[in-house]
Parts: structure tokens; C-alpha cells; sequence
């Protein structure tokens, strides 16, 4: 039988124990919510616009807010350069997109440190042709419905991931004027991503 002021002070160190353990697991618990990150990759358009393209960089950066396990939001900025072939010209012009999206993600509910998602959105984009050549194309504000998918891994503040998106264009006002070509088509990146967690 131990004394009472000895058993008084046990108790009261695993309450201390009890409590410092419960609030780091709700710090940990609640880590993630915010993420920022950027991305790097490349990109090219699909279907006739891709036969008039050359495939490019493109980078981002994006804020990522998780309210719960299974369900994102992201708000993310994009870029891309991508050369254009056109046989009327020695050297084509280049294709510089920067646009906004917003998007929504879902993953499965029990996987948050290495986590998979498919997600869908909107988004718009305002393409500018620079270069030689450039007075064959115009540039244009393109609407874009983007679908993504990838795997985010998380330990801690850090974040690194993999995705790619394919973004359904709503209008391609650029390439009208080209003709014999099918102006049908998207844009399909694939980046790494970086970036850290709050």
C-alpha cells in the first residue's frame, strides 16, 4: 500500500500524461487541414489541337483547405508554354496559358497519409500567342472543366504528391483561323507536386 501523498502524485502525473497525450492527437488530428503547394510538369493538347502543338512546361501553385478525411477544396493558380507547328511558318509562335481553377476533391475516408483522390471542377484560362507568326492566331479567353486525379503523401508539415488533370475546353478561339485542322480538344498536364501543411 503506498503512501497517500505518493498515490496522490501518481494519479495527478497520469492525468498530465492523459492530457498532453489527448491534445497532441487533436494537433496531429487537425494538421492537414491546409495545405500549399507547388507544381511542376509538362502538358500538350489533345485531339486535333495536340496534332498543332509540341508538348510544354507547366507549373502551379495551389491552396488545398480539407475540411474533412474524404473531401477537398482547391483554389490554384496554372501556367503552360507549348510551341505551335505550322508549316506556313519557319518558326512557330508559343501558346502561354495562365489561369485559375477551382476544384473539388474526394479521397477514401481512411487513408490520410498516403492519399488518393479523383476531383472535378471550373476553370478559365487566357491563352497568349507570342512569337513569329503570331498575327495567324488570336489570343483567347478559354473556359475549362478540369478532372484530376493522383495521390498526395503527407507526414507531418510536409506534403508531396502526384497528379494529373485533364481539362475539358469549353472554347479554343485561338486556332479558328487554322486551316484543315480540327480545333477539337483539351489540355492534359501530369506534375509533381511540393509543398506544406497547416
Amino acid at each position: 500500500m503506498l503512501p497517500r501523498g505518493i498515490t496522490a502524485g501518481v494519479v495527478a502525473l497520469a492525468l498530465t500524461a492523459a492530457g498532453t497525450a489527448s491534445a497532441q492527437e487533436r494537433r496531429e488530428g487537425n494538421r492537414g487541414d491546409v495545405n500549399v503547394f507547388l507544381r511542376g510538369g509538362v502538358g500538350d493538347y489533345t485531339g486535333g489541337l495536340g496534332d498543332l502543338t509540341d508538348t510544354g512546361p507547366a507549373w502551379g501553385v495551389t491552396l488545398n483547405v480539407q475540411p474533412t478525411t474524404f473531401l477537398g477544396f482547391e483554389l490554384g493558380y496554372e501556367g503552360s508554354q507549348n510551341g505551335i507547328e505550322d508549316t506556313r511558318l519557319l518558326e512557330g509562335p508559343s501558346l502561354v496559358r495562365q489561369g485559375g481553377s477551382a476544384l473539388l476533391k474526394v479521397s477514401p475516408p481512411f487513408l490520410t497519409a498516403v492519399r488518393p483522390f479523383v476531383g472535378a471542377g471550373l476553370g478559365i484560362s487566357y491563352v497568349d500567342v507570342r512569337g513569329q507568326g503570331a498575327d495567324f492566331y488570336g489570343s483567347d479567353t478559354m473556359q475549362e472543366v478540369p478532372l484530376a486525379a493522383g495521390i498526395e503523401f503527407n507526414s507531418g508539415a510536409l506534403t508531396a504528391g502526384f497528379r494529373t488533370t485533364y481539362r475539358v475546353l469549353l472554347s479554343e478561339d485561338w486556332a479558328q483561323d487554322t486551316p484543315d485542322v480540327d480545333t477539337d480538344g483539351g489540355l492534359l498536364d501530369a506534375s509533381l507536386t511540393l509543398g506544406a501543411r497547416f
